[in-house]
């Protein structure tokens, strides 16, 4: 299975992502802001990402652009959490470098389907194609 790495301030949201992807049989690693996210990211090279994208200090799409400028870490999809399921919330995804958005709160099939086609022989490229944004109505 997949090491993933969530990036969520919230307490309750980092438990239940957490319990959902070990419940998966993933591996997971927490960082409870961008910084330290950042730190784990470029250390313990993650398969996915979750990113909160409010996050205290620097915010989730700031990290991913930051991931996605690092030759270290380009390569390592982001799935974007967000609270606030709009549109433009999902477009601002896509441009930091998000692979997919998936609106909180969590359901697990909705997190499973995008780390599912993310890690799709390993290939993140793959998950463009499918678009794998996904949208909670």
């Amino acid at each position: 299975m997949a090491r993933i790495l969530i990036i969520e301030d919230n307490p309750a949201n980092m438990k239940l992502a957490s319990l959902l992807l070990r419940n998966a049989g993933h591996t997971v690693l927490c960082a409870l802001d961008a910084e330290t996210g950042l730190t784990l990211a470029r250390a313990d090279q993650p398969d996915p990402i979750l990113m909160d994208i409010q996050l205290p200090g620097m915010d989730g799409l700031a990290a991913t652009a930051l991931l996605k400028q690092d030759p270290a870490t380009a390569a390592i999809p982001v799935i974007a959490l967000t609270a606030m399921a709009m549109k433009a919330d999902q477009e601002k995804s896509q441009v930091a470098g998000c692979a997919a958005y998936v609106a909180k709160s969590l359901r697990y099939q909705e997190l499973y389907a995008a780390i599912d086609t993310l890690l799709v022989k390993g290939e993140p490229q793959a998950a463009s194609a499918a678009n794998p944004f996904h949208r909670t109505p």
